[in-house]
């Protein structure tokens, strides 16, 4: 599996990085401390998340790669991922999508730093 963003995606995202943070693709069904399925428009299947080193990620047990970082994932999401993804960020619309060599994955792809108090 691998991730290739865009370049607006990356560079919207990498302004949230650094040494110490860790980036999650968030599978959204309500398991786990960074799941808002609950929260947000029931359309959403993912949201991408920044995390802190220090921060809970015991859900989180495999990793996708990209240009940016490591994706960590729960595992079983993967029956949801395709091998090659592309997230891309609209502009014009502030959002971020999902997609794979078979289509669209999530179309409004959630993102949450949950290092910004």
């Amino acid at each position: 599996m691998n991730i290739t963003l865009d370049e607006a995606a990356k560079e919207r995202l990498s302004a949230h990085l650094g040494a110490d943070k860790i980036l999650l693709l968030t599978f959204e069904d309500g398991v786990g401390p960074y799941s808002q399925h609950a929260m947000i428009h029931m359309q959403t299947q993912f949201s991408i998340n920044v995390i802190s080193n220090e921060m809970e990620k015991a859900d989180y047990d495999e990793k996708i790669p990209s240009e940016i970082g490591d994706f960590w994932i729960k595992g079983y999401s993967k029956e949801d991922l395709q091998a090659e993804m592309r997230i891309k960020f609209n502009p014009r619309l502030s959002t971020f999508s999902l997609s794979g060599e078979g289509g669209m994955i999530d179309d409004n792809l959630g993102f949450i730093d949950f290092t910004k108090n």
